[in-house]
């Protein structure tokens, strides 16, 4: 697996990418994830791809995150060719799935997401990606 994206929960997308802007990241994609209540912008340097999620509901998880801890990191992505059989090794190997099964994520994707106890406090996010990464 490789380092899809790192995710950051933000209040305020336009303020919160300005920094990464000066840095040289791109905004390469932006929209909505409804189910999960959320509104993201992927920001991308070469092979550097940064989410930034901003909670729409107040009932979102990112939205609970951000209330608890403020804005910041939230989780680490990384990329899988088959993730139904990914979640199937790692619920094997005793990890705790957030999602036993996929779930529409940013972009078209599937995703799942691995409670942050079998991580030592990370969040992660298993992203199915199919295609070779550009």
């Amino acid at each position: 697996m490789r380092v899809h994206h790192i995710g950051i929960a933000v209040e305020d997308l336009e303020q919160a990418a300005a920094p990464y802007l000066q840095l040289g990241y791109h905004l390469e994609a932006h929209g909505r994830v409804g189910q999960q209540g959320v509104e993201v912008w992927m920001l991308r340097s070469g092979g550097s791809r940064l989410e930034l999620v901003r909670a729409i509901r107040p009932d979102s998880a990112v939205a609970r995150f951000v209330e608890r801890h403020g804005p910041g990191l939230h989780h680490i992505a990384l990329a899988t060719p088959d993730l139904e059989a990914e979640l199937v090794r790692l619920a094997a190997a005793g990890a705790p799935l957030v999602d036993p099964l996929p779930r529409p994520g940013f972009g078209g994707h599937r995703v799942a997401f691995i409670h942050p106890s079998w991580l030592g406090g990370v969040l992660l996010e298993l992203v199915e990606e199919v295609e070779a990464p550009t």
